[in-house]
């Protein structure tokens, strides 16, 4: 071959044969051969090129060229940019075109010689053999973690070369063998090791962490037949995967050492479930050695399970006994949160799920009801929030809220009714029952997580329990509210007293039976109203529009007339004061304020007669005579059970005033024209009915102000008592309010009240049927009754209806039919 008359410096050349340490020779190849290498380019003076090609006749042909100079003139160095070189073989006409990028300045000539070889070099025969050897050499040192002395980079090579002369399959199978024949080794070497399981897992964990060194090294040296063989081949496991199969398949074999790794993991784990302190770290590598086989979940998972559940079974029957519930659901908490650390730490990821639910079902979900039964009036009784609440998450993780929320209600139901039937607590009930609701209202927000449902249970129970006693809860309700309502309620602010009207409405909405509500209600109303006893008008005006909001406008009708009274009352008598009747026939020395009221708004009063002294008839008949003149066609009507005076009185300690009723008024000016009256005296003067004027005299003589002495003297009145004035009385105060007994309600007053809405009741009862009649024409008993339970607002039986409907039928409103008796027929 001619050489250049320039001598290159040594470079690599851009083409490259498979041996690196010529340029000149061809290397062996079989089948298709390697691809050249590429190596980069650097600047040189001169470059050689070297090229092998087999031509058709299988000679195999080599060329190299060496081509001049590129430096520009300046000296500097300067990359070829287009230029076509032309080879040609001279035995085999092959041609080859290389292109390059144009060059500036031009090129010189470039020369190029092809050389011929006659025959393609072969393998050597024991070429496998040794090249397994070496490697085996390797393998058996890595098992047996001894030196190798040949470096991975030959071992690389080695295997490499196996593979690109078609011997991965041979090499695959003797390294499967050779790691097989180690790991069985290493696998029964465990048989009848130490009896301490500890001793024995670290051990285990040792053999495996061995592996798995072991088998990340080989895979390192083989790395190419992973990547060529393992990947064309189907159906051939990876190296590592090949690795775990063999681990697990001799782990098996050596049942054994398999058993005792799992009951010796089983153990570690109820030790630490027992308290004592275990290596995590051993039992994570163990665990991650039963995953990464595939042998996790049949052989320790569900061995496992069963062993929690056992434990936790005797657990919970264990501390069911010896802890309150509080202390059990702590308990029960802990345990669960444990079992997620331990899922974390160590255990499968999917074992969480199947692991809490067999902890939750051995420790919650079979002593549900000894749990509700033990401790829950216990806890609702000490209105234990954080405690309900747990015990709420809890029971919501087994789904069983059912439970709580039935427990719940048979609470409120059973405390409830000892509020509501103890008679001797009616003065207070109202007050428990809605320190009751708001204990109940902060354990739904707090505990129950303001469930929906468990709202609903707290509304159902409450209904029920407010109308175990008929009317009467209404009845307190309604007087409950007139206590707050009334003036000299001290220390409260008008934000606190809006706040108890708003939870009073909450109990009135439960009560079935609102009419009662209203008339007792509007009776003490009409009192606040006439005697000025509200402690404000705004406050009351504010609960007419919330009991409007709540029933509508025709519930509070009455209501509503009955301040419009009120106010026109005040014009009225203002009217009065500046006519010319006021101005020139009044009496002097009195001063006298009229309330006109529309008898359909107020309460119904029973007339009670009285002589009024003669000042105050010529008041009322002045007044009448305006008042008429005014407004004609209407009649006036006086109800002096409802007037009230201030009096003056000269004692000969200090000049008093007392607030006191017309009646006290009527029989303490008695007493201006006389020292010393017997009961029968001022009975007959005053034309008083008898229970009236015993409380009357009782009021002003036996109570807290005694304006006058009762001989002989006692609480009660007699015929032959004997009054005197007290000319000693004495009172820090200068008005006194002598109305005790006077305002206290009578049973005849309840009585009588509850008479006047079970009459409004059958009013209403009649007017229903007569109603449903009159659309229907005909209709059933059965179906009669069930559209009445679904029109009156108000609880009622079906014996009483049954007689509502006798009384139409005697009134000739319905008829029976003639060949059914249980039809009725509507009489048009």
């Amino acid at each position: 071959m001619s050489q250049p008359t320039t001598k290159p410096k040594k470079r690599s050349s851009p083409f490259s044969s498979t041996n690196p340490s010529s340029s000149s020779s061809s290397t062996p190849t079989t089948g298709g051969g390697r691809a050249p290498a590429y190596s980069s380019m650097k600047k040189a003076k001169s470059q050689a090129l070297a090229c092998s090609i087999d031509n058709k006749n299988g000679q195999h042909v080599h060329f190299s060229s060496d081509i001049d100079n590129l430096d520009d003139p300046s000296g500097n160095s300067s990359m070829m940019e287009d230029s076509n070189i032309e080879a040609s073989s001279v035995g085999g006409g092959v041609t080859s075109n290389l292109s390059r990028k144009k060059a500036t300045p031009p090129q010189p000539a470039k020369k190029l010689v092809i050389k011929l070889l006659k025959a393609k070099p072969t393998l050597p025969t024991n070429f496998e053999e040794i090249t397994w050897a070496t490697l085996k050499s390797a393998i058996n040192a890595i098992f047996l973690k001894q030196p190798d002395p040949c470096d991975s980079e030959k071992l690389y090579q080695a295997v490499n070369d196996l593979c690109l002369h078609k011997m991965g399959g041979n090499l695959y199978q003797r390294i499967e063998k050779e790691c097989e024949s180690h790991m069985a080794e290493a696998l029964r070497s465990l048989v009848g090791q130490s009896e301490d399981l500890v001793v024995f897992l670290s051990l285990v964990e040792r053999c495996w962490q061995d592996f798995c060194d072991q088998m990340l090294m080989i895979r390192g040296i083989a790395l190419y037949l992973d990547r060529t063989y393992v990947k064309q081949t189907p159906n051939v496991r990876s190296l590592w995967d090949m690795g775990l199969q063999l681990f697990r398949k001799h782990l098996s074999l050596a049942s054994e050492v398999e058993h005792k790794t799992v009951f010796g993991l089983l153990q570690m784990i109820e030790t630490e479930r027992l308290g004592e302190a275990v290596d995590r770290t051993l039992l994570n590598h163990l665990l991650k050695m039963f995953t990464a086989l595939g042998i996790y979940a049949e052989s320790f998972e569900k061995p496992f399970l069963e062993r929690t559940s056992e434990f936790y079974a005797a657990e919970g029957v264990k501390y069911m006994q010896q802890s309150d519930v509080p202390d059990y659901l702590k308990h029960v908490e802990v345990r669960l949160h444990e079992e997620h650390e331990r899922c974390l730490l160590y255990l499968d990821a999917g074992t969480r799920k199947p692991l809490i639910a067999t902890a939750e079902r051995q420790l919650l979900e079979r002593h549900i009801s000894a749990i509700l039964d033990k401790g829950f009036t216990v806890l609702m009784d000490g209105n234990r929030i954080e405690d309900l609440q747990r015990m709420y998450m809890l029971f919501s993780r087994v789904n069983d809220l059912e439970s709580l929320r039935q427990a719940l209600s048979s609470y409120i139901r059973r405390t409830g009714q000892s509020i509501v039937l103890d008679e001797e607590k009616d003065k207070d009930m109202v007050h428990s029952l809605l320190e009751f609701k708001a204990s109940l209202d902060t354990i739904w927000e707090e505990s129950f997580s303001k469930n929906e449902a468990f709202s609903n249970t707290i509304k159902d129970a409450f209904e029920h329990l407010i109308n175990i006693r008929q009317n009467r809860p209404a009845e307190l309700i309604a007087k409950f509210l007139d206590e707050k309502l009334r003036a000299g309620n001290k220390g409260t602010s008008e934000e606190e007293l809006e706040g108890t009207l708003d939870k009073v409405l909450v109990l009135f909405r439960f009560i079935q039976g609102k009419d009662v509500f209203e008339a007792f209600y509007k009776k003490d109303l009409a009192k606040r109203l006439l005697l000025g006893k509200s402690a404000s008008i705004d406050a009351e005006k504010s609960m007419i529009s919330k009991l409007k909001t709540e029933c509508g406008s025709q519930f509070t009708n009455k209501l509503e007339g009955m301040f419009k009274d009120i106010e026109l009352s005040k014009e009225i008598n203002e009217s009065f004061k500046q006519s010319s009747q006021a101005r020139t026939k009044l009496p002097t020395g009195i001063e006298m304020s009229v309330h006109v009221l529309t008898m359909g708004y107020w309460p119904t009063y029973p007339p009670m007669d009285v002589r009024l002294p003669h000042e105050l008839n010529v008041y009322q008949d002045i007044f009448k005579e305006f008042y008429l003149s005014k407004y004609s066609g209407r009649r006036l009507m006086w109800q002096n059970s409802l007037g009230h005076c201030v009096l003056k009185a000269e004692y000969p300690k200090g000049k008093k005033e007392l607030a006191v009723s017309l009646f006290q008024t009527v029989v303490l000016m008695l007493f201006n024209d006389a020292e010393k009256l017997s009961f029968q005296d001022i009975k007959e003067a005053t034309g008083i009915e008898d229970k009236e004027l015993r409380r009357t005299l009782q009021s002003l003589a036996c109570g807290k102000v005694r304006v006058l002495q009762k001989i002989p003297k006692g609480r009660d009145v007699e015929d032959d008592d004997t009054f005197v004035f007290n000319d000693q009385f004495t009172a820090p105060l200068y008005r006194i309010k002598v109305n005790a007994i006077q305002m206290k309600e009578t049973v005849e007053e309840n009585t009588s009240t509850t008479e006047r809405v079970f009459q409004d009741r059958q009013y209403q009862v009649d007017a229903a049927i007569v109603r449903i009649m009159k659309t229907r024409k005909v209709l059933s008993h059965t179906l009669l009754i069930t559209e009445l339970f679904q029109q009156l607002k108000f609880p009622i039986k079906p014996a009483d209806l049954k007689k509502r409907i006798e009384s139409l039928i005697d009134r000739e409103y319905l008829e029976r039919d003639k060949n059914n008796p249980q039809i009725y027929n509507y009489l048009a």
